[in-house]
């Protein structure tokens, strides 16, 4: 499903509010801005907004972007198989048998995500899929039921742990082959595949020519140039408000974020749960305690890369808030705003400065 259209005000994006021109605003006399949105790709709208000199070009963009998605979406998919295709799934089903040849794209986003579990203190671990897939099956059926519900009985949750050896997924770079040497390991990607494959977008529509757009991939923004509008040298993007969230839906912003050649990425914990006994059971899963943390509403990550916003993000909402600020304060080109349980924020300097009501920032 594929909506385009021409705008010349506000633009509301599915998760996030992205601000364009206030009302009334003219652009300039060479580029209109446009939005582009599909579903499909990694089960969510995605949605390209941008300038342009006309709407083919911007159509042109826009279809490339969402081709390379589903493209991604289908590698990095642990559900489907895909004739002709080796993906995370064709992996797992493998697990203790054989090695799997797959494309380039699964050896780097699985190779990045091994780096980064060092960088984060083992805090996210995509082999960590026995346990996610029990959460998966215990979400789905506490929704379909929710007179049911339930948790999953920590006894079978530990035994799952027991086959989440990272050091188990074996990559062959020269033979470009994935193998998980023990039955019953699963890969999930999950924490790190949609901003991964956002990244990748990105970067091959800014090699192909394109130099003023958003992608919102369900909540993962990835900002590319300024707008041109001739007004603004920044776009604003909005920060959902978990109190008034709804699923998927954000009914008003909790803070706008002015940047450029950036990322903002939100985890929290109201975008996937279920409820047991009257209890929010968000899917953000602590690999030590194998059980939701409570620690935030929401956590957003600001940075360059994509792929590295969603990754940290993850790891930062598991951790107590000390602990989350010091790792945030540990890698270079990180910026955090965490919404704690009783709705107050905290928020590190730089990105102080970039929001709109706390720091006073705006899109000039």
């Amino acid at each position: 499903m594929i909506f385009l259209k021409k705008l010349v005000a506000l633009v509301t994006a599915v998760l996030l509010l992205i601000t364009g021109c206030s009302a009334g605003a003219k652009t300039s006399s060479k580029y209109s801005k446009y939005t582009y949105e599909f579903l499909g790709a990694f089960d969510t709208m995605i949605q390209f907004m941008g300038y342009a000199e006309n709407e083919k070009q911007f159509e042109d963009m826009s279809r490339k972007g969402q081709t390379r998605f589903e493209e991604l979406h289908k590698l990095y998919d642990i559900y489907n198989t895909y004739e002709g295709i080796n993906n995370v799934k064709t992996i797992n089903d493998n697990a203790g048998i054989k090695p799997v040849e797959v494309k380039q794209e699964l050896i780097d986003v699985i190779l990045f995500s091994k780096d980064w579990y060092k960088k984060t203190g083992s805090k996210i671990n995509i082999a960590l899929g026995p346990v996610l897939s029990i959460w998966h099956d215990y979400r789905e059926k506490g929704k379909e039921n929710p007179a049911e519900a339930k948790l999953p009985d920590l006894e079978i949750l530990k035994r799952a742990a027991l086959k989440t050896d990272l050091d188990k997924v074996a990559i062959d770079t020269a033979k470009r082959t994935v193998f998980l040497s023990e039955a019953g390991m699963r890969l999930d990607l999950g924490a790190v595949a949609k901003g991964y494959a956002t990244e990748l977008v990105a970067k091959e529509l800014m090699k192909a020519g394109y130099t003023s757009f958003i992608i919102n991939s369900g909540g993962n923004v990835r900002v590319v140039g300024a707008p041109r509008d001739g007004t603004r040298s920044k776009w604003g993007i909005g920060i959902q408000d978990p109190n008034t969230s709804t699923g998927i839906h954000s009914d008003t912003n909790l803070e706008t974020v002015f940047m450029t050649d950036a990322s903002l990425v939100t985890s929290g914990d109201y975008q996937r749960y279920y409820e047991v006994n009257g209890q929010r059971i968000h899917h953000i899963i602590d690999p030590v305690t194998l059980m939701p943390p409570y620690y935030y509403r929401s956590v957003t990550i600001m940075t360059k890369d994509s792929g590295v916003a969603d990754f940290i993000d993850t790891a930062a909402f598991i951790l107590p808030y000390e602990q989350s600020r010091a790792l945030i304060e540990s890698i270079e080109g990180i910026d955090a705003l965490w919404v704690m349980p009783d709705g107050s924020i905290r928020v590190t300097d730089n990105m102080k400065k970039m929001l709109k009501n706390l720091g006073g920032a705006s899109s000039k």
